[in-house]
Formats: structure tokens, sequence, C-alpha cells
């Protein structure tokens, strides 16, 4: 049977290995283990962030002389730039087991942490924040899914999806194919295969009918959208790596996780709502206990594209200095970061398609009772 371990190690740069490899020596993580490492890197999460690039090859070279390359290209390294306001640099390695006696067994067996990760094909310039970005990414999801042995997609809490964006020189390439691009904005192409990405997700777990997710409604049609998505678009790839997270009665362990979708970017009662969700009751900030049990809080963060929040204007959109992206972070940041005690928190900015306009999705993981 599988075992799920997350690890949350801080940084203090973008290439800094030091704590992941201090936690690889003392044996607490195994490298050929690793299935994904999430981070939140100090740049500005725009298009030219180059330290989601830098900590990925810093990573990628920490870890080369424990595994071979294809072990080492199959785990998905999601870099999401842009700790703005309070945000803590960090690292989420999640790891998987063999574990050969659980305490519990068979169909009454609890559920625990499941974790699985796919990778699709390059995306053709073209085929970035269209339909046939959103086709790849709900393939992806399928595999990842029954990799991961989660049979009912109810059973999915959260998906990461790590999207390229386009670039002059991208465009270019196409142009010299006589194809045409999604748009010719390198900062509009992120929110487009943020969005295409997030619908894929929406597609696989039935959340949205294939039907409705056409070219034209990718990035315009905010009604069709996923509770579940977490997408983050990126200079430093062409491909689309998905990270699935739910709970399988396949796995055991003391991990749980658990999610609710934020309306609006100040909703906190939706993570209270997560967190009871998985045995963490609260209604102030999370005492020292309770912040003992949290391993992980992964949320989306967007300016509300109606340019107020519960009727109250907000500049997010009109600040001409700073993407709304870095305004929307440091916003959902700090609401949340008051609940739970902390500020090492993986919020990602901008929620195209990925919860209601202005809100997101919002998931926790933390420790229960152990099932192995």
């Amino acid at each position: 049977m599988r075992s799920a371990r997350v690890h949350r190690i801080p940084t203090a740069s973008p290439d800094d290995v030091s704590g992941l490899m201090e936690k690889i020596e003392t044996g607490e993580i195994e490298p050929a283990g690793i299935e994904a490492i999430l981070g939140k890197t100090e740049g500005n999460g725009c298009v030219n962030d180059f330290t989601r690039g830098f900590a990925v090859q810093a990573l990628r070279t920490a870890l080369a002389p424990f595994l071979d390359q294809a072990a080492l290209d199959r785990i998905s390294m999601v870099m999401s730039g842009g700790t703005e306001g309070g945000l803590a640099p960090h690292l989420l390695v999640f790891e998987k087991r063999e574990v050969e006696t659980p305490i519990e067994a068979g169909a009454d067996a609890s559920s625990a942490l499941a974790i699985a990760v796919a990778h699709t094909r390059a995306m053709l310039p073209e085929e970035i924040g269209r339909r046939a970005q959103a086709d790849a990414v709900a393939e992806a999801v399928d595999v990842a899914m029954a990799e991961a042995a989660i049979d009912r997609p109810e059973d999915v809490h959260y998906v990461q999806v790590k999207c390229p964006l386009l670039t002059a020189a991208r465009i270019s390439e196409a142009a010299a194919r006589h194809e045409s691009v999604a748009t010719a904005d390198s900062l509009k192409s992120m929110g487009l295969s943020r969005g295409a990405s997030a619908l894929g997700v929406a597609m696989a777990l039935g959340e949205v009918s294939a039907d409705l997710v056409t070219d034209a409604a990718i990035g315009v049609d905010m009604a069709l959208h996923s509770a579940r998505a977490s997408c983050s678009a990126g200079i430093e790839l062409m491909h689309n790596e998905i990270v699935v997270l739910g709970n399988s009665g396949a796995w055991c362990g003391d991990l749980v996780i658990g999610h609710d979708v934020m309306a609006d970017a100040i909703d906190t009662p939706a993570l209270y709502r997560a967190l009871a969700s998985i045995g963490i009751e609260a209604s102030g900030q999370l005492s020292t206990e309770q912040r003992g049990h949290l391993i992980a809080l992964l949320a989306k963060a967007e300016a509300d594209p109606a340019g107020n929040i519960r009727g109250a204007r907000h500049i997010m959109l009109d600040d001409s200095d700073i993407a709304s992206t870095r305004h929307a972070r440091a916003l959902v940041g700090g609401a949340l970061a008051g609940v739970v005690g902390h500020t090492e928190l993986f919020i990602s900015g901008g929620a195209e398609h990925q919860g209601p306009p202005g809100g997101g999705p919002v998931a926790v993981i933390a420790r229960q009772k152990e099932t192995c």
C-alpha cells in the first residue's frame, strides 16, 4: 500500500535547496519517492519572472546525484512566482512511499491523501489558451487519477497545473508556420493558458460539460469554472504538468486533504469549512496545536473583474505599476494567514475559470489519525 508524505520547507532564496538536502541527508525524504515539488518564489509572477526557472534548475541539480534522468524528469516541479505582502517563500515536497503493513485494510479502510502526477505533450504556440490545451490537460488528469487510485471525481480536492505561456519568440514561430495564436499579448496569454488548463480540469472532474469549452468561451465565460483547479503559467516549459491530490482508500497514512471555494478575496469562512471537513474546527485564529496539524494551505487569488469586493471599489485592475495578480496574492495571503497563524501559504495568482470570478479554490492538508 502507498502512503503520502508532505514536507513544508522554508527557503532563503529561489536557489536555496539546503532545507531539502538536510531532510534527504537525515532520511526524512527519500529522493526516489518524490512525486512533486511545489514552491513559492519571490519573483514578480509575471512573464519575465525568472525565479521560477532558477528554482527548478537548482532543484534538478540538487536531486541529480540521487536519480537517473528519467526519474528526475518524472518529478513535477511547479514554481509559483510572487510572495507579495507577508507571504513566505517555501517548498512543498510531496513524497510517495510503499508501506508493508497498514493498520487498517479492506473496504472499510479510512481514506488518506493520495497523489499522482502526469505531463501532457508539448503544446504548440497556437494551442496555448485554446480547447486543444484543455483537452490535453483533461486527459492528463484522467491518467493521474488512475495512477493515484482515485476512482471518484468527488474524492479529488486539488489539481495543480503548471502551464506554458506565449512569448514574442513563440508567437513569431507560429506566424512563420502561418498559424495564429490566441493573443499577441504575452501577459494576457498567461490568463488564457491558466483558463484553458482549469477548464481541462473541470471537464475531467465533470464540473463543466465538454461541449461548453470552446475557444470563444476560454477567458470570457467565467460562469464555467472548476472548484478544484489551481493553474500557474510560466515561461520555463511548453507542456503542462498536472499534480492531482485527493483521498483514496488505496492509500494509508496520517494525511488527508479537503477543500472549499472562496466566493471572493476575503471569504475566510470558506477556509474554516475546508478545515472543518478534515477535522480542524476553529472560529478564530488556529491554536498552536491546530497549526501543528495543518501541513499545507493552497489557494487561488485574483482581482475581482467587476472592480469591487462586496460593493466596495478596489483599484487592483487600474494600477499601471503593479500587476493585479500581485495585489491579489497579497490580499488573499493576508486574509488566510490571519486564520491559520503563519505565512508559508501556497497562494497562486490569476484564477481564470478557477472558482467564481474574484474568488477561488482553497485546499488544506492536515495530519489525522495514523492508518499505516
